[in-house]
């Protein structure tokens, strides 16, 4: 595996390489904002490769570790069956423009995927809140390394965070095709 991309740059994370066609570009040089991690995730993975591919494919349980400077804002959660966790996915390229998912195959912007390889490496899981063990929660439902950042957390509202009908343009159309060759 190549640490280098095509255009000969050295990559920030040899361990995920670069896929032909995909297109890395030049991050800033300085950032924007800053902000503070709440905690850390404790997950059953440490390989990039053991990882499930998303959060709704594993059902093995999870510890969020909250700094205990934060337990209080745990206040009010008590009976919340499903949380936002947001986390920074510190461990993953950031300057891929275009990506050749393995399950795919074909490049698409960044923008247009949900991986982690991405300017700002955020991501999102709405998990099921299992248990509370002291400033702690118990979750299912993540998809993310052992130690991951945490960077916040948010109750899942099934009246206002589902969208249904909400379609990806792309992988509406290869459903479509997938349909058709069957």
């Amino acid at each position: 595996m190549s640490d280098r991309n095509d255009s000969g740059a050295t990559l920030p994370f040899p361990e995920f390489g670069i896929r032909p066609g995909e297109v890395a570009g030049e991050l800033p040089a300085a950032f924007d904002a800053g902000l503070y991690y709440i905690g850390r995730i404790r997950t059953p993975w440490t390989r990039r490769a053991d990882c499930p591919k998303n959060a709704r494919e594993s059902d093995a349980l999870c510890t969020v570790e909250l700094a205990p400077a934060f337990h209080p804002a745990l206040e009010g959660l008590a009976g919340t069956t499903h949380v936002w966790l947001l986390y920074f996915m510190d461990r993953a390229p950031r300057d891929l423009l275009v990506q050749v998912p393995r399950t795919y195959g074909e490049g698409r912007g960044t923008f247009a995927l949900r991986s982690p390889a991405r300017p700002n490496p955020i991501a999102i899981s709405a998990a099921e809140l299992v248990a509370f063990e002291g400033g702690n929660l118990v979750v299912r439902g993540l998809d993310c390394l052992d130690g991951t950042p945490l960077i916040d957390i948010k109750p899942y509202f099934a009246s206002t965070d589902s969208i249904p009908d909400a379609v990806v343009g792309w992988h509406a159309a290869r459903g479509e095709a997938d349909s058709d060759a069957t």
